[in-house]
């Protein structure tokens, strides 16, 4: 009996040191079995806004589709406060199986840029983009300026008015990168969300403002608004009209994004199951048409764990550089 656990014993490191020499560790062999077995139990999308907001809404058009994917049910579970830092620690208390998910916002690099949470940029990975929503920056068709090059050359001679979500917000950020490239000045006015700052330049209230496609696409549309760039490398498609800022020579950038991220120690092969089955659901025609529904293209808005994750660190970098540069950072 003794010679025979012996010999077992013999053959299982036998084993080991043979998948060892080949390239194969035991936690590889492990990842792909727990990858085979996932998901085992419901999955978790965490959100850090209130039901029933944008955040929610395209957790659920994407769920639709991905919970026939992973052949499971998933439960949109909202963990509110801090600006993400809640919904962050949820999901640092959880285990990094893949059954916990993070819906992931701006709001949430701001959050760990500034150091109000304990979860670091390092400590996710994204696995999936739902919506790149990118910035245009706007006038009012009444205003007396025409072109970006108007905007920039008053904008030298003093401070216009800028309507802003919030201070330290998205459109704040993508500002303070654009007049740090194009050389100006500007006077921040904060309005507490996207529809009231969209309405404060309907008003004639400020001067300029930074609304994402989803935001201004009936105002351009109807002629109330003109857009004089569009914060990103190239032209939208369905804007052809409309210069980047790229183009027009100023390296400022910015865009609303949201994506899905688990903890960064989760098996690789789960972080690939999760892409796969996510990029799939929002390809179908039920996540397109909500997309389509907002301005926005599946081409240009989903893609998967390699390409959103380098994105997404790549768009911590920027915030975490321009709210130092603003003094909001601890």
């Amino acid at each position: 009996m003794i010679q025979g656990n012996l010999f077992r014993r013999n053959i299982i490191k036998t084993s080991l040191s043979l998948l060892t020499l080949t390239g194969i560790s035991t936690f590889g062999l492990f990842s792909l079995a727990n990858a085979d077995e996932y998901p085992s139990k419901n999955i978790e999308v965490v959100i850090h806004s209130k039901y029933g907001g944008g955040t929610d809404v395209t957790a659920r058009m994407m769920s639709i589709r991905t919970r026939r994917n992973l052949n499971t049910d998933i439960a949109i579970v909202s963990k509110q406060g801090g600006s993400g830092a809640k919904a962050q620690a949820y999901v640092l208390s959880k285990p990094a199986d893949g059954h916990t998910i993070m819906a992931l916002t701006q709001s949430h690099l701001y959050t760990m840029a500034r150091g109000k949470s304990k979860m670091k940029i390092d400590d996710i990975i994204g696995v999936a983009r739902a919506m790149d929503d990118p910035t245009f920056i706007t006038v009012s068709s009444k205003s007396k300026y025409k072109t970006l090059a108007d905007i920039i050359s008053a904008s030298k001679k003093g401070a216009l008015n800028w309507g802003v979500a919030q201070i330290g917000g998205t459109e704040h950020i993508g500002l303070a990168q654009f007049a740090k490239e194009a050389g100006i000045k500007y006077k921040v006015v904060p309005f507490g969300s996207g529809a009231q700052m969209v309405q404060a330049l309907m008003a004639g209230k400020i001067d300029a403002t930074l609304p994402n496609v989803s935001e201004a696409t009936n105002q351009i549309a109807d002629g109330t608004f003109k857009a004089l760039a569009v914060m990103a490398e190239n032209r939208l498609k369905d804007y052809p009209n409309i210069p980047s800022t790229y183009e027009l020579g100023i390296k400022a950038k910015c865009s609303t994004t949201r994506g899905y991220a688990v903890l960064a120690s989760t098996p690789k092969p789960i972080i690939e199951k999760i892409s796969k089955a996510m990029v799939k659901a929002m390809k179908h025609d039920v996540f397109s048409n909500y997309l389509s529904s907002a301005g926005l293209t599946v081409e240009t808005s989903v893609a998967g764990y390699e390409v959103w994750d380098k994105h997404l660190k790549e768009e911590y970098k920027i915030a975490a550089q321009a709210l130092n540069d603003l003094g909001l950072s601890k």
